[in-house]
């Protein structure tokens, strides 16, 4: 291939990838090599050389840029992975460098509007709501940990004031700082309900399986058995008209790890993990009827990722029953209940023990395969909305067994906000009654459909499966 001549190429074009793969650009004076998409100051023509391979760009004593970082690209990643995660572990190192949006930019070298589609992709979320959960889980964190006053602890994580500090954590961890610390050793504590929530369906989730050992739900009441690094706890959640009392019960009293977790699950639970305040804004029409509706989130990554394989092609009563007997054969038991089990358990129980229990031998291994990859970590599913959504999938359907509805499952069930499962047949119908079909969207014409709800297309799925039921 014949080379252009150094910075003779459209320099906008470059930046939208138009030349990635077809050149590598070497800046002789500062040493490294970048793709021609580089959102770095352009150098001047004369310190450039032009390659046509990483290989030779490295002969001549280049290294990757940190920034376009080629050497992921050559390698087939996603060089927005690593920028994203890259912001990430930088943010959580020291979250008071990030003053707002404009500082995450420049940190990653990028323009607002390239920041905003960053962390659209793989957050489904604004980076000013990202940066914000960011603080909030850094000074959580040292809530529990330290014994700094609430201020300054509020201040090291890059809130402004003390008032502002209160008000975003009362908002996004559903308690103050200091009711959060207090979480240490506690048996009981109080979540705060926003404006309209509505319990029905909360408590209709977690009541799907009515012979469950792991959750059950009756009246205002939700259980749920989960592991914790001390041993097993039972959370009871009692939902009142503007804060749910979840109660914990376990052999002794947990350390404050164990009781960050639980709380984290308390909220999955009851889905207070997001704002629906701007989808039904957006969508007001759609939503009149169902104002304060939200998706309940499952507590662990391996839980939803459990249910996803379990669920794969059959009806939700007969994924109940299935999930049911995995959990008697492997779930911890605590009082008259069963906790959830854990990869390394469900990794040990055999094909042939969950064949001789009406599971196909393909979705038996499928499991235990599944299973096997968490509990060695080659496969991450737990927080997974933390990391980047784009490279969590890619990560899932790598695994044998879990396709595109599965993995988007786990990531809508998970925490991410714009995870539409595709193939999913209620979804589909749905879709077809809500636009008056004449037959039901097939993937494509389904994920076209769902555009429409970027980037809440979570809620937009569990909008669309309530609406299904109400219109039957």
């Amino acid at each position: 291939m014949k080379l252009p001549e150094p910075m003779s190429w459209d320099r906008a074009e470059a930046r939208k990838g138009k030349f990635d793969g077809k050149f590598i650009l070497g800046v002789m004076t500062t040493g490294i090599y970048c793709l021609p998409s580089c959102a770095a100051r352009p150098p001047k023509a004369q310190n450039v050389r032009l390659f046509t391979t990483e290989g030779q760009a490295k002969a001549a004593g280049l290294r990757a840029c940190k920034r376009c970082r080629p050497d992921l690209y050559y390698k087939g990643e996603d060089e927005n992975v690593a920028l994203f995660q890259g912001l990430a572990e930088r943010v959580a190192a020291a979250p008071e460098n990030f003053a707002d949006a404009s500082a995450l930019a420049k940190a990653a070298g990028v323009s607002l509007t390239k920041l905003g589609d960053l962390y659209r992709d793989h957050a489904h979320l604004a980076p000013v709501q990202w940066l914000r959960r960011a603080r909030i889980k850094h000074a959580a964190a040292e809530l529990l940990a330290s014994g700094d006053r609430v201020a300054e602890i509020g201040f090291g994580a890059g809130f402004e004031s003390e008032s502002v500090f209160h008000r975003q954590f009362l908002s996004q961890m559903r308690m103050t700082p200091g009711a959060y610390r207090a979480l240490d050793g506690a048996q009981i504590f109080m979540l705060h309900l926003p404006h309209l929530y509505r319990a029905n369906e909360i408590l209709a989730y977690h009541a799907r399986d009515p012979e469950s050992v792991s959750e059950r739900s009756e009246e205002n009441r939700i259980w749920k058995a989960l592991h914790t690094a001390e041993g097993p706890a039972v959370l009871e959640i009692s939902i009142e008209p503007a804060q749910a009392w979840v109660r914990v019960h376990a052999e002794k009293r947990l350390g404050h790890g164990s009781m960050a977790a639980l709380h984290g699950a308390a909220l999955k639970i009851l889905a207070l993990t997001h704002d629906v305040t701007s989808f039904e804004t957006r969508h007001a029409d759609f939503v009149q009827t169902r104002r304060g509706l939200r998706m309940p989130l499952l507590p662990t990554g391996f839980d939803a990722l459990c249910w996803g394989i379990i669920g794969q092609q059959i009806n939700v009563k007969f994924a109940a029953a299935m999930r049911r007997e995995m959990v008697a054969l492997a779930g911890e038991k605590i009082g008259d209940m069963r906790a959830h089990p854990t990869p390394e358990r469900v990794a040990d129980i055999g094909v042939p023990a969950l064949a001789a229990r009406r599971y196909s031998r393909s979705k038996a291994q499928y499991l235990i395969d599944a299973a096997a990859a968490v509990a060695t970590g080659k496969l991450s599913v737990e927080n997974l909305s933390e990391g980047s959504a784009i490279a969590a999938e890619k990560a899932l359907t790598a695994q044998r067994g879990i396709g595109t509805w599965t993995a988007r499952y786990v990531l809508m069930r998970g925490g991410f906000a714009d995870a539409a499962p595709v193939g999913d047949a209620a979804l589909a119908a749905a879709l077809q009654r809500l636009h008056n079909l004449p037959q039901r969207p097939d993937s494509d014409e389904t994920a076209r459909l769902m555009s429409a709800f970027a980037p809440h297309r979570s809620l937009a799925t569990m909008h669309l499966w309530t609406y299904l039921r109400q219109a039957a």
